[in-house]
Parts: structure tokens; C-alpha cells; sequence
């Protein structure tokens, strides 16, 4: 006689949303990257819209250097969370919604970087700049799945806004290739409202628990 399992698939499914909603805050060096690189990048897209426009005028030499600075200061936040993160264990102790968040987008990090390399060596290759604007386009989109996997895991409203505007942006950009103005323009709100801003968010939840009694 057949018995009947004492849990069903759907209770184990239960089960293990109730421990991933039970999760801790973010992982403070995600934050920080968010952070830093929204703000850094934002920063660099809207001096591109002043050149554009006309209102910033450098020599070649300045404005190479400005974009360098801009790189090498992410570079430097980034290894500095990368360090930080190996000192004190990171997310690798935390509640397992803040492991699969940061394996997420860590996931994510790699894919952007085999993405950088497909549009960098065609845009070279073809010797055409707008093949190598695509790749932003990419970027957001792989954000867009992450941070909708964080929402499933977390459900906070302002997960799933980061995402559909990851998404949108994705497509804006994608069809704005050609119109530099636009292009850059989308591209610095973006930086700010989906990179910088959620880096806020999480930096302030990963601060605010690491001061709890």
C-alpha cells in the first residue's frame, strides 16, 4: 500500500521561500559598487552631454585624462570592496537570500565582462562606434534579470521598479544607438536612478543592520 509523503513539492517550495524572505540586508560591498559606480559613471555620461552641448570644451589631453580618472576611481572602490569583502567573510556568512542575491549578480559581472569583449573587438573590427553602444544596451539588460531575481527573492517594491527601468532603459538605448544626445542622456539618468540610487538604498539597509543590537 502506497503511503502518502509527508511533504509535498509545494510544501518544500513554501519552505524554502520562507527562509529566502527571511534574509538578511544586501551585501555592503554590492552596495558600495552600485553606489560608486553609478555616481562615477553618472558623472563621466553627463560630461559627455556637456561636450555634446557645447558647454565643455577641453583639450584632448584633459578630457582623456577626466575619463581615465573616472575608470581608475572605480577600479580602486572596486578592489577595495573586493578586499573588504575577503577580510570580513562577506555575504558568504549571510542568510541565504543575501548568498543567491550576491551570487546573482555576481553572475551577472561575468557576463558583462564576456559582453564587453563581443561588442569591443566587433565595434573594432568593423570600425563602427555604434556597435560598441550596444553594449550599455546589454548591460542594463542583464541588470534588469538580476535585480527581478532579487525582487523574487526579496520582494521589495523598489527591486522590481530597478528592474523594469533596467528594462526599459535596455530598449531605449538599444533603439538611440544613432542619436548620440539622447543616447547619453538616457545613459546618465540611468546610471543615477538604477545604479546609484539602489546602491543608496542597499547601503543604508547593510549600514542600518550592522548597528543593530
Amino acid at each position: 500500500m502506497a503511503t502518502k509523503p509527508k511533504h509535498s513539492p509545494e510544501d518544500d517550495l513554501a519552505f524554502m521561500r520562507s527562509i529566502l524572505e527571511r534574509g538578511g540586508p544586501p551585501p555592503m560591498t554590492l552596495a558600495i559598487c552600485y553606489l560608486a559606480g553609478g555616481l562615477l559613471y553618472g558623472l563621466q555620461c553627463l560630461f559627455h552631454v556637456g561636450q555634446f552641448a557645447g558647454l565643455i570644451q577641453w583639450p584632448d589631453l584633459a578630457n582623456l585624462a577626466f575619463v581615465v580618472g573616472i575608470s581608475a576611481s572605480f577600479l580602486s572602490v572596486l578592489s577595495w570592496a573586493i578586499l573588504r569583502d575577503r577580510r570580513t567573510g562577506g555575504a558568504r556568512r549571510g542568510p541565504m537570500a543575501t548568498r543567491t542575491l550576491s551570487a546573482a549578480f555576481n553572475a551577472t559581472g561575468m557576463a558583462n565582462l564576456a559582453v564587453i569583449i563581443v561588442f569591443g573587438v566587433g565595434a573594432y573590427r568593423d570600425q563602427d562606434f555604434a556597435i560598441w553602444l550596444y553594449y550599455a544596451a546589454i548591460v542594463f539588460a542583464l541588470q534588469s534579470a538580476a535585480w527581478f531575481m532579487a525582487w523574487t527573492l526579496k520582494r521589495k517594491g523598489w527591486m522590481l521598479a530597478t528592474a523594469l527601468g533596467g528594462w526599459v532603459t535596455a530598449v531605449t538605448l538599444g533603439v538611440l544607438v544613432r542619436e548620440p544626445f539622447w543616447y547619453l542622456g538616457v545613459c546618465t539618468l540611468a546610471c543615477f536612478l538604477l545604479f546609484a540610487l539602489p546602491g543608496w538604498v542597499m547601503f543604508r539597509d547593510a549600514r542600518a543592520a550592522t548597528v543593530e543590537p
